[in-house]
């Protein structure tokens, strides 16, 4: 009876102890332990770092610099190549379209009337053979004195002149016939052959009261100068 007394007793205590020690795991569970460990311990949470402030730059004194200005594009296309000078226009036939004629009575030598033509084109012109002048009704141009045939073209630039020289009566009166007054006068160009006319006639004017012509009326070849002209 004893023995089985002596045997139930240790199992009692243990019993108990056990009990005892679920308690105070309740407990636990009711936070008190929790809370001195979240007190006492470290957070076993992980907390991310925060990602650090892009870094401002600062210049001198404490104030941000001026932005720096964009570097300009580079150019895409080369620069025109400048236009080639166009040839020069090649010289052309004196005519009435492209030149000035004046009609002027000469006193020496006497009987005598200068013609004047002046290039008023933009290129060079030639004056070929000499004019085909035409006084009044007359239907025949006057012949050219052959000795004055110059050695070359007379050749006009822009603004230059050319001169011819018109006999238009005899001065004694002897080898001259059928004398007029005429009062109008048509002069032509000739071409680089010497025959025919290019274009149409200049129309010079005379002296008011005209001047006087007779059959032994003759002209000069077109002549470089005035000195040239005036010597027939």
């Amino acid at each position: 009876m004893s023995v089985r007394t002596s045997r139930t007793r240790p199992i009692t205590v243990a019993a108990t102890v056990v009990v005892a020690a679920l308690s105070l795991a309740a407990c636990n569970d009711n936070g008190d332990i929790g809370d001195i460990a979240t007190s006492t311990g470290p957070s076993l949470r992980a907390t991310a770092p925060a990602s650090p402030a892009a870094p401002t730059s600062v210049g001198a004194a404490g104030k941000t610099p001026a932005a720096v200005p964009k570097t300009p594009a580079p150019m895409t296309s080369a620069p025109a190549a400048p236009a080639a000078p166009s040839a020069p226009a090649a010289p052309t036939t004196c005519q009435a379209a492209n030149t000035k004629t004046v009609a002027a009575p000469l006193n020496r030598p006497v009987n005598h009337l200068l013609l004047t033509v002046t290039n008023t084109g933009p290129v060079t012109c030639y004056l070929h053979g000499y004019p085909a002048v035409r006084f009044g009704e007359d239907q025949s141009v006057p012949p050219v004195i052959a000795e004055s045939k110059p050695q070359a073209v007379v050749t006009l630039k822009p603004g230059e002149s050319g001169y011819a020289s018109v006999d238009l009566s005899s001065t004694d009166g002897t080898n001259g016939s059928n004398g007029r007054t005429a009062t109008s006068l048509v002069v032509y160009f000739r071409g680089p052959s010497g025959s025919g006319s290019v274009g149409a006639g200049a129309h010079p004017s005379l002296p008011e009261k005209g001047v006087y012509v007779d059959d032994s009326l003759k002209v000069t070849y077109w002549q470089q100068s005035l000195d040239d002209a005036t010597s027939w």
